[in-house]
C-alpha cells in the first residue's frame, strides 16, 4: 500500500490538481528513471522513456488500485513500455540487417580520485554490457528482482505473469550470463554479484 502523501497527491490529481501530480513526478522520478537506464541502457533514452512512464501513469490515474503500492504501480508501468521499447528496437536492427551493438554508458561518479571512479565506471558498464545481452522480458526481471529487490509475486504482477514463470526467466538469465563470461570471469569482474548466485 503506498504512503499517505501519496494517496493524497494522487486523489488531488485525479480532481485535477497538476501540482498533485508534479509531486507524484518528483518523489518517484529518481526510481522510475534508474529502471529505464537499467533496462535500455541509455540515458537520453532512459529520459524519454521516464516521461512516458509519468504520462501514461497521468492518462490511467482513475485505474491505480490504491491496495497496490504506487511505486509498484509506476514502474509497471515503466518496466512493461521499456520492455516494448526494446522489443521495436530489435525488431528495427533485423529490419536494418545489422548487428545490434552495444553503445553502453557508464554511470558517471562524483569520486575526486580517478582509480576508483575508473574502476565504478567499469564495472557499471560491464554490468549494462550484461544487461543487454538479455531479451528484454529476462531483463526486466533481473532489473525488478536485484537493483528493486521485488518478490516473485511482485514482479509476476507486474509483468502480469506467473511466480513460476519470473523464477524461470531468472535462472534463464543467470545461465545466459554465465555462459557469457564463464563463473570464473563473472566473479573476478564483477565481484559477488547476486545476479550469477544460485535462487
Amino acid at each position: 500500500m503506498s504512503d499517505p502523501a501519496t494517496l493524497e497527491w494522487v486523489q488531488a490529481a485525479l480532481q485535477g490538481d497538476q501540482d498533485a501530480f508534479a509531486e507524484i513526478v518528483l518523489a518517484y522520478q529518481d526510481a522510475v528513471y534508474n529502471l529505464c537506464y537499467r533496462m535500455l541502457g541509455e540515458r537520453g533514452e532512459a529520459e524519454d522513456a521516464a516521461q512516458e512512464a509519468f504520462l501514461r501513469a497521468y492518462l490511467n490515474l482513475a485505474r491505480y488500485d490504491s491496495v497496490r503500492s504506487f511505486k509498484t504501480w509506476i514502474l509497471s508501468i515503466a518496466s512493461n513500455y521499456c520492455i516494448d521499447r526494446l522489443r521495436r528496437r530489435r525488431l528495427q536492427w533485423m529490419s536494418l540487417d545489422d548487428e545490434p551493438t552495444s553503445d553502453s554508458l557508464a554511470l558517471s561518479s562524483d569520486e575526486p580520485e580517478p582509480e576508483p571512479a575508473t574502476l565504478t565506471k567499469e564495472r557499471s558498464a560491464a554490468i549494462q554490457a550484461l544487461l543487454d545481452e538479455l531479451s528484454p522480458d529476462y531483463r526486466a526481471a533481473v532489473v525488478l528482482r536485484y537493483w528493486y529487490d521485488y518478490s516473485y509475486a511482485e514482479i509476476a504482477e507486474m509483468m502480469d505473469t506467473t511466480e513460476s514463470a519470473v523464477k524461470s526467466r531468472l535462472f534463464r538469465a543467470r545461465q545466459a550470463l554465465a555462459d557469457k563470461l564463464g563463473a570464473d570471469a563473472a566473479s573476478a569482474r564483477l565481484g559477488n554479484n547476486p545476479l550469477l548466485e544460485g535462487m
